[in-house]
This record gives structure tokens, sequence and C-alpha cells, in this order.
């Protein structure tokens, strides 16, 4: 099938990636001319892993392109893609749909017979309604159908999330519309991955409360390792004691610094505004998301009561950035309001992370960056665990000791074990453990 993929960003460019490596021709648009030449040159605008190698390989066999001009890819599409960014509207928090609009304005202008306008970006219940209505009124003799078709890929993981998902929910009451879609995930058969078909508006629903729940999962264990450190209990040992329950599950149960990236915050935000726009606020949402935030800046009020109380003319060390490993993304980044935290308090901060240094450097000021762990610990007073990057799983302590001025290690993602940590000389903080 030929499909149209408007924006190439991370949801946009992983999802044409895939579907042309299911043998589908693809073209992805960008209206960003740097982003598209470094595409065709070869260059990733993200980092994933194994994207790049996907990418070429399609490209060589001419299964994938990307292109700048969005009307020749959508004439003769038989389903087009709004793949574009959905961020939080400053002010009320709300979803910003300027440019899945402007997408379908676009879009109505280039269809040519019957064709499947799907909104892959993440947006609130009745986007597609007013997609319909915008393509309606641009080109009314336009042979269409709207459909809601939301993304489930994690970052770090998109691919394989992509080609093996859990499920794959498509929104739309057109039983044409339906046909075409079986059609372009007809690979993914083989694989027996479940196709939900409901109601549009229950499909864009479905997205948002998915990811409003995972959330809750974050923010519930986060606090029960709260109390884990005052009465002393384990947090580790009670998430796997509620997650073998079938009914629980044991994944999203992992205690940290609080929940980021380009997903949870905007989505529970744009949720809650939703509810209250209906007259139905989500008051447990409501305190997820206020819950999150203050637990991000907690953690920095972490690591100076580790310090004795104040780290005025100290340097910390932060090992990882981003929100999570194996992606360069650093929005809503516990990291930003640790670092922020630590230079309100008067700290030096020395920072390294394997992806994320190039995204960070416009976000965080006087940061120092470092080439590598050790090199970020070198006359610290303290080496604080943000991100849990496979590179800081099997760190030298022994080597560690000997450039730091203090051996302190407050490990924000429980990578190590106190019992180990200690036999290096070192004192050790982590999440819902009993601190001494």
């Amino acid at each position: 099938m030929r499909i149209a993929m408007i924006g190439s960003g991370y949801v946009g460019l992983v999802s044409g990636a895939c579907f042309a490596d299911f043998g589908h021709d693809v073209i992805c648009v960008d209206k960003d001319p740097a982003k598209i030449e470094a595409l065709q040159a070869g260059r990733m605008p993200i980092f994933e892993p194994g994207l790049d190698a996907l990418v070429g390989d399609n490209v060589r066999q001419g299964r994938l392109s990307f292109v700048t001009e969005l009307a020749p890819a959508v004439a003769g599409a038989d389903a087009v893609f709004i793949a574009v960014g959905t961020p939080s509207r400053r002010g009320d928090g709300f979803a910003d749909l300027s440019y899945v609009y402007a997408a379908a304005r676009e879009i109505a202008g280039a269809i040519s017979g019957y064709t499947v306008v799907v909104t892959k970006s993440t947006v609130p219940v009745g986007t597609g309604d007013e997609v319909e209505r915008i393509v309606r009124e641009a080109a009314p003799d336009a042979d269409f159908a709207v459909v809601s078709n939301p993304e489930f890929l994690r970052e770090g993981a998109a691919i394989d999330d992509f080609k093996r998902p859990d499920r794959i929910v498509i929104g739309t009451e057109d039983a044409r519309a339906v046909a075409v879609m079986n059609e372009v995930y007809r690979p993914l058969y083989l694989n027996a991955a479940p196709i939900l078909v409901t109601g549009r508006r229950t499909a864009e629903l479905t997205k948002y409360a998915a990811n409003a729940f995972l959330a809750t999962k974050i923010t519930f264990i986060n606090e029960i390792a709260d109390l884990c450190e005052q009465v002393g209990a384990n947090v580790q040992e009670v998430a796997r004691g509620i997650g073998l329950d079938n009914r629980i599950g044991k994944k999203f149960l992992h205690a940290g610094p609080g929940y980021g990236g380009s997903c949870f915050p905007k989505d529970t935000l744009a949720l809650v505004k939703t509810a209250q726009d209906h007259g139905a606020p989500m008051r447990i949402v409501e305190t997820v998301v206020a819950v999150n935030d203050q637990r991000k800046r907690a953690m920095a009020r972490k690591v100076i009561t580790a310090c004795g109380g104040s780290v005025r003319g100290k340097t910390i060390a932060l090992l990882g950035l981003t929100f999570k490993p194996n992606t360069d993304d650093m929005r809503d980044a516990p990291s930003l309001s640790i670092v922020a935290g630590l230079q309100d308090a008067g700290a030096r901060v020395r920072a390294y992370d394997p992806e994320g240094m190039d995204q960070a450097r416009p976000l965080l000021n006087d940061v120092t960056y470092a080439q590598d762990a050790y090199d970020c610990a070198e006359g610290a007073d303290a080496l604080v665990i943000v991100t849990e990057w496979n590179a800081f799983r099997a760190l030298d302590f022994a080597r560690l000791h000997s450039v730091m001025i203090a051996p302190v290690l407050l490990d924000l993602r429980n990578v190590y074990t106190r019992s180990v940590i200690e036999l290096h000389g070192f004192y050790y903080n982590g999440i819902g453990t009993t601190q001494r």
C-alpha cells in the first residue's frame, strides 16, 4: 500500500520506517528542511536503538523516502497518517492541536480517490471530528474517512513495540476504512497482534486512559517508597510482592525520581483539562500530576540531606540526564528539576549522559559536561545516578572512591544494593529503603 506519514518526529519516523519494513511504500513528510536533508543523508534526528539501520535498509530498498512537500506524498496515498506534535499548551495544559489541524487543511487539498486520514498523534477526544470537519469543509467532494489509530511506543524500545504490539486500536465507524487499516497492519497477523476496532472517540480516549493509568502506577509506587523509608521496609520487595498479583502486574512498579518524557506529562495534563471541560474531573489523575511534580523537586532535597544538609560550594556529579535510558529525550526529565534545585542551593553540577548531553545543553545552564562516568565523578562530593543507563550498572567503585572528595552515592534508580556499595567504603542512599 501507499502510505504518507505527515511528521517525521519520533512517532512518525519510527512508524514510517516500520511500515516500510512491512513492505509498504512510505513517504515521510516534514516541514523542516534540515531534518529532511539529514534523513536523506542517513542521519537520524533522534536516538532510538536500531532506527538508523532500519531507515537505511528501507531507503536502499526504495520503500522509504523523505520530502518536504506534502501534496505529492498525499496524492494517490491509500492512508495518510498525521503524526505531528501535540505539546502542552501554555497556560492551561491542554494539547496544542494547531499542527494537527494545519496538516488536515493541507491534506484536504491533496487527496485523490478514497483516502483514509489517520490521526497517529495523541489527541484529545473529539479531535477526529474536527479533522473530519476541516477536510470536508476544504474539500466537499473528497472521498475519505478519518480514523484514530493511537500509538503505544516506548522510547528506547519503539521498534519492537511497533512490530510486536500488545494491541492495535482502530477507531472508526467506516467499514471501508477498517478494511484499509487491516491491510496496513496485515503483516502483524503472524504475530497474532489483537486488533481492537472501536468508535473514534473511544480510541482517542483509550490512549490517554492508558498513559494516565501507567503514570498512576509509577506515582503510587513512588509514594510507597517514601513510606518504606520511614517504616523500614524495602520498596523493591514490596513491588515484587504486589506485582506477582496478575490483577496488578509487575510493570511500571519501579520506584524512582518521577516520570518524565514526551508522553506521560503532557497526556496526563491534557486528560485533566478534557475532563474538567466536560464536567467530569479526574481527581486521581490531578493528584498524580501534582505528586509527580513535587517528587522531582524533592530529589534535589534528598541529595542535599545526604550531603549533610548543605551543598553550597560542593560539586555534585550526575550520571544520566535523559528521562529514561536508550533515548536522548530530555522532555520533562527529572534531571531538570534536580539540577535546578541543586544550583539554587549553591552546588556546582557536573553531568554525564551517553546520549542526551547535546539535548541537555540548551536546557541546563552552568553545568559542566564530562566525557564519561569517572571524569564526571572527579573531585565530586557526591555521585547521583539519575538515569539507569547500562553503562552505569557495573561501575568500578574503587576507581570512583579514588577520584571523589567524598564517597557518597545516591542511587535514584536502585541500580545497586547497599551491602555491595558499603563494602567499597561508600555511603549509600537509595529509593524506598531505610537510610542510615
